[in-house]
C-alpha cells in the first residue's frame, strides 16, 4: 500500500501541463493550454488542461479530470500504478508497506504482462552484451549495420539463445509464472512442453507511448528456409498492433518540437536515422497503416512525411494509407529514395546534414506524387488517364478542409491540364456518395450531424437515459449550477447586506439601516438550503451537497481541490465537469479592448444570490406543479382543501421570490 502522504506529495508535485504535455502537444489559449484529445478522434482541439486548476477537460467526448486519472485513462494504469509512474517523474520516494503473498497475487493481469515483458527486455539485452554467443552473433550483426553500443543501448536491442528454452528457464528460475510467459508470447506451450518464441533471432523491444515494453520483433540471423525472417509478439492485453508505432516513444518529443512525423518501414530503419541524429521518426513495423496509429502521431503534430524506398509495387500499396492520413486532417508529404536505398541504408552514405537536406527538397505533396507516379502508366492512353485522374479526385475528396481541397483541385488541374470545373463536379459527386455510405453505416438520424458542445452531459452525446427524461419542471439545471458556485467560490468571501426590515429583499435605506457582512459563499449557500429544507433530485448534486453541508457545519477546510481529487470517481468527474468553463477571456483581455466584461467573479453576491433563488424557484414551481396534480386526483375534500392552502401560501412562495430575484437582476 502506497501512505497517504506520498499520494498526498504527488498531488502536490504534478503539473497537469507537463504530465499531459508528455503525450499532448499543447498550446497556450488565453490562462489555458488546448491539444488534441488522446481519448477521441477530433481534428479541431477542445481538449483543455488548466494549470491553475490542476485539471484537464475535453469539451468533445467529456473526459476529464486530474494528473493521476489522466495517467490512469491514457495508460489504463490502475490507481497505484498512476501515482508510482508520477512519482518516478518527479523523483518522489514512494513510502509503502511491504506486499503480501495476498496482494501479489492479486496483481492485475495487465501489470504481471508489463512485468514479465520488462523482465524479458532486461534479459536479452543482457544476453547481447555480455554472453559470449549474444556479443558474437547478436552484436555482431547490429555492428556490421553500422550502429553503435549507444543506439544499442538506447532501444534496448538484445538477443535470443539458439537453445530451445534457455529464456523460459531462467524466468521460471527468477519466479515468473509459466501463465503469464504464454500470455505474453514469449514461451510457446505445445503439448506439456514448452519453448521460446524467439531463439537465435536478435530483438527489437516494441515501447509503448509512456515507454513500457508491450512485445518484440525478432530477425533471424542464419538462411533457414522454413523458418520467417521477422516473428513478432501475438497480440495481448497490453500490444495490440493497430495501437502501436515502433519508436514513438523515442521520438514523441522530436515529433512535437519539430512539427512533423517522419514515417518509416521498418525497425531498422527507425534505429538508423536516430543514429544519424534524426528522432522524429516512427514505423508501422512492416503492417498496413491504421487509423490508430495516425491518431497517434496526431497528438503530436498534424505533418507526416512518408519515406518510401524506390519499390513501385510497394508505392502502389502505400496509396491507402495515404487516403488514411488525409482523411484525419493531416497534411502528408512523401520521399522516394533512389532504386536499392531505403532510410537505414541511405542514412549511412549521406549522415544527418546531407540526409536532411534530401528529404527537405525532395518531399512532395501527394498530388504531385501520385500524378507524378500513376502518368508514368498512362501516358498515350485515355481510358488509364481519366481512370487516374478519378482516384486522385477520390484522395482529394476525404480530406475535410475545404481549402485544403480547393487548393489541391487547382494543383491537379494544373498538373493533369484539365479544367477546375471539371474536378470540382466530379469531386462534389464522390464526396455525395461518400456522405451517403456513412449515413448508411452511422445510421440516418446522426448522420453528419455535429452535436453542439452544450448537448454534452457526463460524456454522452445528448445526455444520459435518466438526464433525458427531465421534466419541464425539473429543477436539474438549478441544482446544477448551485454545486457549479459551491466548487468555484466556495472559498471565496463577498459582503453581504443585512437589514432589519419585515422584508429581507427590501434594503432601501428610508425602511431600514444596512450594514454590510463579509461571508464565505459556501456557508452562503449551505444555509439558504438548509433554512427552506430544499432537497436534491439529483443524487449526485446531493451527494456533493451533503458533503459542503458536514464541511460547513465542521469548519473543514474542503475546497475545490478535495472533490477534483475526491475518491469517488462520479464526484471527481462532475465536479471537474463543473469548475471547467470552455470558454474564458485572455489574460487583461479587458484592459487591452477598453471593454469591461462582468463576470461572475467581479459580481460575486449577485451571482450567488440569484443562483441560490432561482433555485428556490425552480423547487418552488415544481412543488406547485405536484401540488396541482394531487388536487386534480384527489376525492377526498379535506385533504384537497390542505392541499389548495399549500398551493397559495407556494404561490405567496413564488411571488416573494420573485421580488427578490427582480431586486437581485435589476
Amino acid at each position: 500500500m502506497i501512505s497517504r502522504d506520498t499520494i498526498d506529495k504527488v498531488f502536490d508535485t504534478a503539473r497537469i501541463d507537463e504530465v499531459v504535455g508528455d503525450f499532448v502537444s499543447l498550446k497556450q489559449r488565453g490562462v489555458n493550454k488546448i491539444g488534441l484529445c488522446p481519448f477521441h478522434n477530433e481534428k479541431t482541439p477542445s481538449f483543455t488542461v488548466s494549470v491553475a486548476k490542476g485539471i484537464y477537460k475535453c469539451f468533445g467526448c467529456g473526459q476529464g479530470g486530474n494528473s493521476v486519472n489522466f495517467v490512469m485513462e491514457h495508460e489504463k494504469y490502475s490507481y497505484p500504478e498512476a501515482i508510482r509512474y508520477l512519482a518516478k517523474k518527479y523523483n518522489i520516494e514512494i513510502e509503502e508497506k511491504e506486499k503480501t503473498e495476498e496482494e501479489i497475487e492479486q496483481q492485475s493481469e495487465r501489470e504481471s504482462q508489463y512485468i514479465v515483458l520488462g523482465f524479458a527486455q532486461k534479459y536479452f539485452t543482457d544476453i547481447l552484451l555480455n554472453n559470449a554467443e549474444g556479443k558474437s552473433i547478436g552484436f555482431s550483426y547490429f555492428k556490421e549495420r553500422g550502429y553503435n553500443e549507444d543506439v544499442v543501448e538506447k532501444f534496448q536491442l538484445g538477443y535470443g539463445l539458439e537453445s530451445w528454452d534457455a529464456f523460459t528457464k531462467e524466468a521460471l528460475k527468477k519466479g515468473y509464472k509459466l501463465e503469464y510467459l504464454e500470455k505474453t508470447g514469449m514461451t510457446i506451450i505445445k503439448e506439456e512442453k514448452h519453448y521460446d518464441r524467439f531463439r537465435g533471432r536478435v530483438l527489437f523491444p516494441i515501447h509503448n507511448f509512456s515507454g513500457k515494453v508491450i512485445g518484440f520483433g525478432g530477425r533471424i540471423l542464419k538462411k533457414d528456409a522454413k523458418a520467417a525472417k521477422y516473428v513478432n509478439s501475438p497480440e495481448s492485453e497490453v500490444y495490440e498492433k493497430r495501437r502501436v508505432l515502433y519508436g514513438i516513444y523515442f521520438g514523441k518529443k522530436a515529433i512535437a518540437t519539430q512539427d512533423n512525423c517522419y514515417l518509416v518501414e521498418g525497425y531498422t530503419d527507425v534505429i538508423s536515422l536516430h543514429q544519424a541524429g534524426i528522432e522524429n521518426v516512427v514505423s508501422s513495423s512492416g503492417t498496413s497503416l491504421t487509423e490508430d496509429q495516425i491518431r497517434l502521431i496526431q497528438r503530436l503534430t498534424k505533418n507526416i512525411t512518408i519515406l518510401y524506398d524506390g519499390d513501385a509495387a510497394g508505392l502502389k500499396a502505400s496509396f491507402r494509407g495515404i487516403d488514411l492520413i488525409l482523411r484525419q486532417g493531416l497534411n502528408v508529404k512523401i520521399v522516394l529514395f533512389p532504386d536499392g536505398e531505403d532510410p537505414d541504408s541511405y542514412s549511412k552514405k549521406l549522415g544527418k546534414a546531407k540526409l536532411q537536406e534530401y528529404i527537405k527538397e525532395g518531399a512532395k505533396d501527394f498530388i504531385s506524387f501520385k500524378t507524378g507516379l500513376l502518368l508514368e502508366e498512362a501516358q498515350g492512353d485515355p481510358v488509364k488517364k481519366v481512370a487516374l485522374i478519378r482516384e486522385i479526385v477520390e484522395s482529394i475528396a476525404v480530406i475535410p478542409d475545404a481549402i485544403a481541397r480547393s487548393t489541391y483541385v487547382h494543383e491537379c488541374g494544373k498538373i493533369m491540364e484539365i479544367s477546375e470545373q471539371v474536378l470540382i463536379t466530379e469531386l462534389n459527386k464522390i464526396r455525395r456518395k461518400n456522405l451517403s455510405q456513412q449515413r448508411r453505416e452511422s445510421g440516418e438520424a446522426y448522420a453528419g450531424v455535429e452535436i453542439p458542445i452544450s448537448d454534452y452531459k457526463s460524456g454522452h452525446p445528448l445526455g444520459s437515459e435518466s438526464e433525458s427524461k427531465v421534466t419541464e419542471a425539473s429543477a436539474e439545471p438549478q441544482e446544477r449550477d448551485v454545486i457549479r458556485f459551491l466548487l468555484n467560490y466556495g472559498e471565496s468571501k463577498f459582503l453581504l447586506p443585512i437589514t432589519d426590515a419585515a422584508d429581507p429583499s427590501d434594503t432601501s435605506p428610508e425602511n431600514a439601516e444596512v450594514k454590510n457582512m463579509e461571508v464565505l459563499v459556501s456557508d452562503f449557500i449551505v444555509k439558504e438550503v438548509l433554512v427552506d429544507d430544499l432537497q436534491f433530485d439529483h443524487e449526485l448534486y446531493g451527494k456533493i451537497f451533503k458533503e459542503f453541508e458536514y464541511s460547513v457545519e465542521n469548519s473543514l477546510d474542503w475546497g475545490q481541490q478535495h472533490f477534483v481529487n475526491h475518491e469517488n470517481k462520479e464526484i471527481s468527474k462532475m465536479a471537474i465537469d463543473l469548475v471547467f468553463a470552455p470558454y474564458t477571456l485572455s489574460k487583461n483581455w479587458d484592459e487591452k479592448h477598453h471593454i469591461k466584461v462582468q463576470t461572475e467573479e467581479l459580481g460575486l453576491r449577485l451571482s450567488v444570490e440569484r443562483t441560490v433563488y432561482s433555485f428556490k424557484m425552480a423547487k418552488v414551481k415544481k412543488m406547485i406543479s405536484e401540488n396541482r396534480e394531487k388536487i386534480r386526483t384527489s376525492d377526498d375534500d379535506s385533504i384537497r382543501e390542505e392541499l389548495l392552502n399549500e398551493y397559495h401560501g407556494l404561490l405567496e412562495a413564488k411571488k416573494y421570490i420573485s421580488r427578490y430575484l427582480g431586486r437581485v437582476l435589476g
